[in-house]
This record gives structure tokens, sequence and C-alpha cells, in this order.
């Protein structure tokens, strides 16, 4: 006799195309990647054939000392941190926008748009202008201050969203529009405070989303974090495949809505906090990436999350790839470029579900 399927498997199983069309999916987007990383990697002011980056690459992999000379300092010690940064960063947003868009029941919804990734930023500002970031500008403690200023907006966000009782999504997205705009405000007030000149100009920069900062020691919290988070998320792919069909119905196959809400909740909070301390703000991937992958292979997280992880990746080592190329005198922010690619992708979602509604 056939075995019955899991209430919440079902739930989620059938929003999407079957397995072998996910795996194949991956795949593609696995060697897309490598192939990025190859790119990032050789691509710059000065260029080196992809066969002499991995030679590189593979001979210190295999604990062999530095080799003479400037190709290794350029390789190992500048742009393979900067590209595996890229890629960590990039996976992480497409996690946090899936869980965001799941945990709100909105496509639309994105750490940037709800706020989260504005108090990561106060957060951080905070602690570098105010002196509080020990650990360097990179380091635990601008992470510290990011988790908790991503936290605290979030947690604002959702107490808006729920006044008078019951949950609308609608009115939490907008909700996070105005906190993270008053937010960004108080951001902009302490840049203003900043010792001098030099100070102000790097913190600026970092808001819009930089990647020059990246060293091997500086991988290592990130690559946690990610990996963490990726592995919690899919634990709970399939309560987030019932939550997308409502409280009622998530209820109804036995998931602890409150306990789950709380849960991605945190996840997503830590992920931002950590990613916007080594990144600076970015916008849009977490809007973009699982709204695509979605199209492509449906709605199951357990083939979402793991995608939307690969694409981001993918994206956001590109972007990188062209900030740094596109100009001869200096380098590009990289929101500069992922707002140029998002506000319009963001216009045509909401064009098309616009047209659905009619």
């Amino acid at each position: 006799m056939k075995e019955a399927a899991h209430p919440v498997a079902e739930a989620g199983g059938r929003t999407g195309p079957r397995t072998p069309r996910a795996g194949l999916l991956a795949l593609a987007l696995g060697i897309g990647l490598a192939v990025a990383l190859t790119a990032a990697v050789a691509l710059g002011p000065t260029d080196l054939a992809p066969g002499h980056v991995w030679s590189v690459v593979l001979h210190r992999l295999g604990g062999a000392p530095p080799r003479p000379g400037t190709d290794d300092l350029i390789v190992w010690q500048l742009r393979v941190p900067r590209a595996l940064l890229a890629a960590l960063v990039g996976a992480g947003l497409g996690l946090v926008g899936t869980t965001t868009q799941a945990l709100v029941r909105n496509p639309l919804a994105d750490p940037y748009l709800l706020g989260i990734s504005n108090g990561a930023s106060l957060g951080a500002v905070a602690a570098i202008v105010l002196g509080a970031g020990a650990g360097g500008a990179l380091g635990l403690g601008l992470s510290a201050a990011a988790f908790a200023g991503a936290l605290g907006a979030f947690a604002l966000v959702w107490c808006m969203a729920r006044r008078g009782g019951g949950f609308s999504p609608l009115r939490l997205v907008l909700a996070g529009v105005g906190i993270g705009q008053f937010l960004s405000g108080f951001t902009s007030y302490l840049v203003l405070q900043a010792g001098d000149e030099q100070q102000t100009h790097s913190v600026l920069f970092w808001l819009m989303g930089s990647l020059s900062g990246a060293t091997w020691s500086v991988l290592g919290l990130p690559a946690l974090a990610v990996a963490g988070g990726l592995l919690l998320l899919q634990a709970r792919a399939r309560a987030m495949n019932a939550l997308t069909m409502g409280d009622e119905t998530a209820a109804g196959v036995g998931v602890d809505v409150t306990r789950l809400r709380r849960e991605l909740f945190a996840v997503t909070s830590l992920l931002t906090g950590v990613l916007v301390a080594v990144a600076g703000a970015i916008a849009f991937v977490g809007l973009m990436v699982p709204h695509l992958c979605r199209l492509v292979i449906g709605g199951d997280h357990r083939r979402l999350l793991p995608l939307s992880a690969l694409t981001g990746a993918l994206l956001l080592v590109v972007v990188d790839v062209v900030c740094r190329t596109a100009m001869d005198t200096q380098e590009l922010p990289v929101g500069v470029v992922t707002a140029m690619i998002g506000a319009p992708a963001l216009l045509y979602v909401l064009d098309r579900r616009m047209a659905v509604g009619r």
C-alpha cells in the first residue's frame, strides 16, 4: 500500500515542477558559479589567465608557500577572498529574501523593504561612529551591533503590523517602508557626526554596499552564518510551505505558527545583521532572487531555499565583477548596480501582479 504523504509536505509539495528539473538547475547554477568565481579572480586592473588563476589557487590549497612575484598576492590575498565573500553575501541575501517572503506571505518583501537592512545599517554605523565596534570595521563588535539593529527594526515593524489584532502582510510591508526610511534618516544624521571627512566617505561608500574590505579573516563569520542559516531553514522548509498557505492551514496540519515565525524572525535578523556588517546594505537581491527561482521551480521551500542561495551567490559575484571593471578610475558600490537591476525588476513584478488582479 502506498505510504501517505506528510500533511505539511503535501501543503507545499505541489507548488512547483518535479525535483529532477530543480536538480538540473542546481547543477547549472553550480557550474555557472564556478565560472563566475574564476572570472572574478581573473579580471581586474591586471588581467590573469584562468589557468594561471587555478594554478595559484591549487598551489596554495596544497599548503605550499607563496610563489615569488605579485600574482600570488593578487590572486590569493586580494581577489579570492573578495570573490568568496561576494558568493557568501549573495547566498545569504537569497536565503533572507526567501524566508522573509514566506514569513509575510508576500513575494514583494525583502529585508530592505521591511526595514531590516536599515536597522542593521543603523546599528553598524552607530558602532563605527561612536566607537563601539571594538573588533575593527568588520569585526565581531560591528556584526553584533548590526544584528541588534536588525532585530530591533524587525521587532518594531512586526509590532506595528499587528496593532489592533490580527496580521496583515500588506500592513507589515507599509510599516517596514515607513520605519526603514525613519531609520535611514537617523543613520544619515550619525554619518554627519563622524569625526573626519575620510570616515564619513568610507561609511557612505559602505552603506551603498561594498566588498572592498574582504580578507580571509572576514570570511569565517558570514560562512558560518550562511551555512547555519541554510541548515536551520531547510529543516523548517515543509512548515514554511504550509505557512505560505495561511495561518489556519498551517495550524491545521500541525505547525506551531507562533513558534515558527519567531524562529524565522531570529534567523532573518541574524543573517541580515551579519551580511550588512561585512558588506553594507545591498538592496533588491533578496527581492529578485527568490521571485526568479519561484517562477522556474515553484514555491516548495525544500528546493527554493538552496536554489535561491546558489542564484544569489552567482548574481552577486557577477555584479561585483561589473562594479570592479566598469570604470577605469574608480569602483562602483555594489548597491548601485543591484538597485539599477532590481528597481526595474520590482516594477515588472508589480505590473504583473496588477495585471493579474484586473
